[in-house]
């Protein structure tokens, strides 16, 4: 855990860094206002000694009434120095959460694939946002209690060493004690606190998994198992918050009892001295001063070294992740893709997901530039898995993938795929407008190039009939389109960006057969003059590829032309017969 949270701190300071002069006029004006604080109570010492040690009189009057003007002069230093600390803090805290906040998702967003594959959406955004609140906690706690308390301790003990040995001995000691006990009982009580964060991010990527699949519930009447399932959890979370809780009382039981005991001492040790005239009034009215004052910062010390620790456990996932090297990285120096011609070459190309499940088994494929090439075979045989190695979401376990004999890992992922168009078999989109979904393809299109990619991709025919037009914001996921509506948005992404390589991954799988005649004409001025690769299982619709590639336990079986491969049989003939002969008209290209 002191490795992790030296990682969250390093991760704090990344962000501070940037606000360095500011995070120490604050602390020096902080520091100000706490040690002028320390000063009021020697002004009253000196106040309650006049007082009790004198007649009235318009002389002793005068110095009571310029002891007070001292001391509101102090207080209105101290406002003043103050206000400057909330509102420098009012700046410094939200720029740096909003750092915190941009720099885990820059570096979150860098995953692969198979990073995210394996984990829940909301679960990951539980954590980012935990990073935040946690640093907010973590400021707060440093800043405005601990770093206070600090110097009001030295500097209490310090002057009252002045004024008593023994009294200054007996309030240090206490404090340290106090401190330790606390600190002890935080760390021993930190494994708790981190089951709970982790508990209560389970909590939300439950809740969040159950509401993505609310259709299926629905569908499968699961609404009492779902129910069931959340229960079970939110029970163990608040099985765990009652007994962090509980520790957390027991704890302040201990601390008042501590408070008993060291005013006990004090006033006892004072009364001793008093009786031997080394004390006076105004030193009882000194020492219950700086009593109060520590007993008021002090009593909640346990809990900001507690909030302090949790929020460290908190911050703990998201700082794992943040720790967690790329998977798929760039090597360095590496350049941008150059795509004169468009041709691509798979030569021995082997992976396996987890090292353990072969998908890809020394696969050697050249597919020259603007030949288009379909990739077919029974479901598992390797054909998206292909098109991810091409895309770079995984890395190979041997072999090259080249783009005009350019290695696709040693030039930038972001060169690789501005380069390439895919049209997904399940495009998802984003909870934001048809033009702003359409414009993905390419940010800097104007409204004229979005509005014409559409037509061509037949999306205008129905965004036309929508009240907000282009203006209409789709749902998460796109769930307020159909899935051809949604398969269509796609395509007018694709042919908005014209990349000069085109994958189409059961590009018109959700469309009727309406729908694909509507857009084969867009398909074929798409494809036209690019490297294009085409998986479908509806075989009618890759007739006229130039070849067909069958693939079988992730390796090449056979290819060749749509007549070629039937004159000879095999599976791609099986398949065919199959489908009779397909079930759709085919697509001309």
């Amino acid at each position: 855990m002191q490795v992790r949270t030296k990682e969250t701190l390093k991760i704090y300071w990344h962000a501070a860094r940037n606000y360095k002069l500011l995070a120490f006029l604050m602390l020096i004006a902080l520091g100000s206002v706490t040690a002028l604080e320390l000063l009021v109570p020697l002004y009253y010492k000196e106040f309650f000694n006049i007082l009790t040690g004198a007649v009235p009189s318009v002389s002793v009057a005068a110095d009571l009434l310029q002891i007070l003007f001292m001391i509101l002069g102090l207080n209105a230093l101290m406002w003043t120095i103050f206000r400057f600390t909330t509102f420098a803090n009012d700046y410094f805290q939200p720029h740096i959460m909003a750092d915190l906040l941009q720099n885990a998702y820059a570096y979150l967003q860098r995953h692969s694939y198979g990073f995210f594959t394996n984990r829940f959406v909301g679960a990951l955004t539980r954590k980012v946002t935990k990073l935040s609140r946690a640093f907010e906690v973590f400021a707060d706690r440093t800043y405005w209690n601990l770093y206070p308390l600090t110097i009001r301790v030295t500097g209490a003990t310090i002057i009252l060493y002045i004024f008593n040995h023994t009294i200054a001995y007996i309030l240090l000691a206490w404090t340290v004690l106090f401190i330790i006990i606390n600190y002890l009982f935080s760390i021993w009580k930190l494994k708790y606190d981190t089951l709970r964060s982790a508990k209560d991010t389970e909590t939300t990527a439950t809740l969040a998994d159950a509401l993505t699949n609310q259709v299926n519930i629905q569908l499968f009447n699961g609404h009492e198992f779902e129910l069931s399932r959340f229960k079970k959890v939110t029970r163990e979370l608040q099985k765990l918050q009652t007994f962090t809780w509980n520790l957390g009382s027991i704890i302040e039981g201990v601390q008042a009892g501590l408070f008993i005991i060291v005013e006990f001492l004090l006033m006892y040790f004072a009364i001793r001295f008093w009786q031997r005239s080394e004390l006076t009034v105004g030193d009882f009215v000194l020492i219950q001063s700086y009593l109060l004052g520590l007993i008021n910062r002090l009593w909640d010390v346990g809990r900001h070294i507690r909030d302090l620790y949790e929020s460290f456990a908190d911050a703990e996932e998201i700082t794992e992740i943040m720790n967690t090297v790329h998977e798929i990285r760039d090597v360095p120096a590496a350049k941008p893709l150059q795509v004169t011609a468009g041709k691509i070459e798979f030569s021995g190309v082997t992976f396996s997901y987890h090292k353990t499940r072969a998908v890809v088994r020394n696969l050697n494929l050249t597919i020259t530039a603007g030949e288009k090439v379909a990739l077919i075979g029974p479901s598992g045989a390797g054909k998206s898995t292909i098109v991810k190695l091409l895309l770079r979401f995984h890395d190979l376990d041997a072999g090259k993938i080249l783009i005009d004999d350019q290695r696709i890992n040693r030039v930038t992922q972001e060169s690789l795929r501005l380069n390439v168009s895919l049209v997904p078999q399940e495009p998802i989109l984003f909870h934001r407008t048809l033009m702003e979904n359409i414009r993905y393809g390419r940010r800097e299109a104007s409204d004229a190039e979005v509005m014409a990619a559409a037509k061509l991709a037949h999306c205008d025919e129905f965004i036309r009939e929508f009240p907000q037009k282009y203006e209409t914001y789709v749902g998460e996921r796109g769930i307020k389109l159909s899935g051809g509506e949604r398969q269509r948005v796609a395509i007018a992404r694709a042919i908005l960006k014209n990349a000069p390589i085109l994958i189409l991954d059961e590009a018109t799988s959700s469309l009727d057969s309406h729908s694909e005649r509507l857009i084969q004409d867009a398909l074929k001025r798409l494809m036209r003059g690019k490297t294009v690769i085409v998986i479908a299982h509806r075989l009618s619709t890759i007739r006229q590829m130039d070849r067909i590639v069958v693939l079988e336990g992730g390796r090449i079986i056979d290819e060749g032309t749509h007549d070629e491969l039937l004159q000879r049989g095999g599976l791609y003939a099986h398949l065919w017969e199959l489908q009779a002969g397909g079930f759709l008209p085919d697509l001309v290209v």
